[in-house]
């Protein structure tokens, strides 16, 4: 497994006319400033059209139609200060013959976004791939196969052979590197700064009662030294990278600000000997202190990631391939489509796919949200990640890799985190400028204290003071940690955030537009009347059924549920908002809404009354005609009912106690939608819309503040895409989907409100750590300049200001979603 902390380097394929997109892990960042700088490092390159940085997940990621290659990018990056983290992967290739096999691979291989360098030998039919970040093998798997290639399956295992399983952990480490250990070389490190800063920092705490003892100045030079030059180096290296690229960065303000308090107590102690006034306590406090404030907040960090890492962990390292020679456990990436693979209980689905055998429930909470488990028969369709029950089961596996809903729903989280919010882009303003501010600042204060005081040593003490508690640090993590955090805690309640300006937009939705069928209606209606003009249903239900036989519709899915016996239908057309038109037995017919008659001059007074009956009392009606003697003649009329959702009224009563109007956008009659709206308390209907006429409703509808629209099907695209914040529901259909900006992963209508309560809280602590960051700075900075800070406490106060903002985003996973609960936010 490749740890958060070496993110995998990430593809995303265009989507259309849309830009592709390239992700790679960044290290050597520490504030908002160093993001900044790797941004304009590459969208300086040619053929990136945006570039975006999360300090958070240390990612980069950058868009553009003709991206450059990846030396490329990683050479912009290292150029601005900062490092991508190499991998590399050892691919075992069959197919290859020749000397052009062998380039046709390389090519390949090397035109895979992320590639910098691939070799193949063709004697040992292997490939050796070089990255920018760990090398991810499906995408490499992927390449080779479109090349003519194949990855070579490891041979099973003998039964109680260790070998097969150990090659595949070889080849698994070969493509995903180790991480390092950063979480105990920080502690060691820091638990080394405690040991040596202790003996020069304890004595100060005897200053107010009037005691005073310190140690002689060799042994403190002897203890700040490696303080400051072997566990104090990451500032130098920092800061050095971020001078190279013309700019500055906290680790500047902290290495300038150590390094001013030891040249002066190096200087005293080499003019006047171990007695001088010395100051070692104050570098080596403020460097202990922010490595403690960067070990905390890294723990912070971890933990505000959790719900990324929660959902990454989800998909099993290996599955049990069944073949005409038996069961072997093989490494997930060399389960092809249509493999059949076999899941025993308490074993998580290692693929998409559909049962073929056995009988289970699954877990798909980590998934979708949904806390009880569901069943699952043959045909029933199986997602990665979700946990086996009870019953041994055979899939037959449908996606793998990227192309599992679990894969695409880490990547629709990770694209979230990924981009930014717009208050961010304020921030990242006052990043750019913040740190020649603090040098400016740190000068006058030390020209000030000295030329009006005489006293230069406590001028360049107040001046250190002033450069260490100036925290870019905690402006950087102010936005990104709280969407990481936002989008990861909607991710567990099955709610799926695109980017951060959807879900920042959320908390402002005033009005919230529904589709009926299949959004807050179950989506499944049943016929419950058949009405022929001469009397003979069964006629009428052929009718029905030979032109709705090809239809996905609800209403067709409901006739043909009914198994009406079919008769001949050519050239059938569907006519989106009213229904469809056929040849049935050579003559032109008609089956769909009552504008549709009315559009074919069809005269429905026969069953008027019958049918107004039916639309007051809640149905949906469907009308159907047929050409007699040149003339279009009305056959009869059907009636469905689609009952609501069970959480659809409470759906309703949460976004109204949260101030939010609803609104029913239709395409059913007037009867039915007003019936379903009167029953859920909707606010406003609009009944017999079509498609196209959705967009203007949702247009009309934003002058009365922003919009979200909540819809399943493809004809609720357009509106979707028309609303301020489009929200899809998992159920429907994958135009829906890509068409919104929020994906509710499970047909759960309370989630609506959830959606707008995480925005609201999300916010909210957006707003809270930017008071805290700029609060820390503009209330500290006055102080450390009026000499009324000690740089030791200032360096507290500066290594404390982004734990405390990140740790006050941390407050958000408490949040639990009120549909789970099954009461209003």
């Amino acid at each position: 497994m490749v740890a958060m902390d070496t993110p995998n380097i990430v593809v995303i394929p265009a989507a259309g006319a849309a830009p592709a997109a390239l992700r790679l892990p960044v290290e050597g960042m520490s504030c908002a400033s160093c993001a900044g700088r790797v941004e304009r490092a590459l969208a300086a390159l040619p053929g990136v059209e945006s570039a975006s940085v999360n300090l958070v997940s240390a990612t980069a990621e950058v868009r553009g139609a003709a991206l450059p290659p990846a030396a490329e990018l990683v050479a912009a990056v290292e150029k601005a200060g900062y490092r991508v983290p190499a991998g590399e992967a050892e691919l075992a290739i069959e197919g290859m013959h020749c000397a052009s096999c062998v380039g046709r691979v390389e090519r390949a291989l090397a035109a895979v976004p992320g590639v910098v360098e691939a070799s193949v030998n063709l004697a040992t039919e292997r490939a050796r791939v070089r990255t920018a970040g760990p090398a991810d093998p499906a995408l490499l798997a992927e390449a080779v196969r479109k090349a003519g290639y194949r990855i070579a399956r490891p041979e099973a295992p003998a039964p109680g052979s260790s070998d097969g399983q150990g090659e595949a952990a070889t080849q698994e480490a070969r493509a995903t590197p180790v991480a390092k250990p950063r979480l105990s070389s920080e502690a060691r490190h820091l638990a080394i700064a405690i040991v040596l800063a202790a003996p020069l920092v304890l004595p100060m705490a005897g200053m107010p009662f009037g005691k005073h003892w310190m140690l002689p100045g060799w042994i403190q030079l002897l203890l700040a030294t490696p303080l400051q030059f072997w566990l104090g180096a990451r500032f130098y290296r920092a800061g050095w990278g971020a001078l190279r690229a013309g700019t500055g960065n906290m680790d500047l303000l902290v290495a300038l600000g150590t390094s001013t308090a030891y040249g002066l107590s190096l200087f005293h102690l080499l003019r006047e000997g171990t007695h001088a006034p010395l100051y070692f306590e104050a570098s080596a406090a403020i460097t202990t202190l922010v490595l403690l404030g960067k070990f905390l907040e890294g723990r912070a960090k971890r933990q505000a990631t959790e719900a990324i890492r929660a959902l990454q962990a989800l998909r099993p390292a290996t599955a049990r391939l069944r073949t005409a020679q038996g069961e072997s456990e093989v490494p997930v990436e060399q389960v092809a489509v249509g493999d059949l693979v076999v899941v025993r209980p308490g074993e998580r689905f290692p693929v998409d796919g559909i049962v073929e055998e056995g009988r289970s429930h699954a877990d798909e909470s980590l998934v979708t949200g949904e806390s009880v488990p569901v069943a699952k028969d043959v045909g029933d369709r199986v997602t990665a990640g979700a946990v086996n029950a009870e019953g041994v089961v055979v899939v037959r596996t449908a996606a793998v890799g990227a192309e599992t809903a679990l894969a695409r729903i880490v990547r629709l989280v990770e694209d979230a985190q990924a981009v930014k919010a717009p208050i961010q882009r304020t921030v990242d303003r006052v990043a750019a400028v913040f740190v020649p501010v603090i040098l400016g600042l740190a000068l006058l204060t030390l020209l000030g204290w000295g030329m009006a005081s005489g006293d230069w040593d406590r001028a360049i003490l107040n001046a250190v003071a002033v450069l260490v508690i100036a925290c870019p640090c905690a402006l950087g993590l102010a936005t990104p940690t709280a969407i990481m955090a936002g989008t990861g805690v909607a991710a567990r309640a099955g709610i799926l955030v695109k980017d951060a300006h959807a879900l920042e937009l959320a908390r402002s939705i005033k009005v919230v537009a529904f589709d009926k069928t299949g959004t807050l209606t179950v989506g499944e209606p049943r016929l419950l009347e058949a009405v022929a003009v001469d009397g003979d249903r069964q006629a009428l239900l052929a009718l029905a059924t030979a032109l709705q036989q090809h239809s996905a519709h609800p209403l067709a899915l409901a006739v043909l549920r009914e198994g009406g016996q079919s008769v001949p239908a050519s050239e059938l057309q569907a006519l989106p908002g009213r229904g469809v038109r056929g040849k049935v037995d050579g003559r032109l017919a008609w089956i769909g809404n009552r504008a549709l008659m009315q559009e074919a001059g069809v005269a429905v007074e026969p069953l008027l009354p019958r049918a107004q009956d039916l639309e007051a009392s809640g149905h949906t009606l469907s009308w159907l005609a047929v050409e007699e003697g040149g003339q279009p003649r009305l056959r009869g009329l059907l009636a469905f009912r689609d009952e609501p959702r069970p959480g659809a009224r409470a759906a309703i009563d949460s976004l109204r106690a949260m101030g939010v109007r609803t609104v029913m956008l239709s395409g059913d009659n007037r009867g039915a939608a007003g019936a379903v709206a009167q029953a859920l308390g909707i606010d406003e209907v609009q009944a017999e819309v079509r498609p196209e006429q959705k967009v203007a409703a949702i247009q009309a509808l934003k002058s009365g503040g922003v919009v979200a629209m909540v819809g399943d099907g493809i004809n609720d695209a357009p509106a979707l895409a028309a609303a301020d914040v489009g929200i899809a529901m998992g159920s429907g259909t994958d135009v829906a989907m890509h068409a919104a900006a929020v994906t509710l992963m499970r047909p759960e209508p309370r989630l609506v409100a959830d959606a707008i309560e995480v925005s609201r809280r999300t916010t909210g602590k957006i707003h809270q750590n930017l008071f805290w960051a700029f609060a820390y700075n503009v209330i500290g900075i006055p102080l450390a300049a009026a000499g009324l800070l000690s740089p030791a406490l200032a360096g507290a106060a500066m290594a404390f200001s982004s734990v405390s903002v990140v740790a006050n985003t941390l407050l958000l996973r408490r949040w639990r979603p009120a549909a789970d609960a099954g009461q209003a936010p």
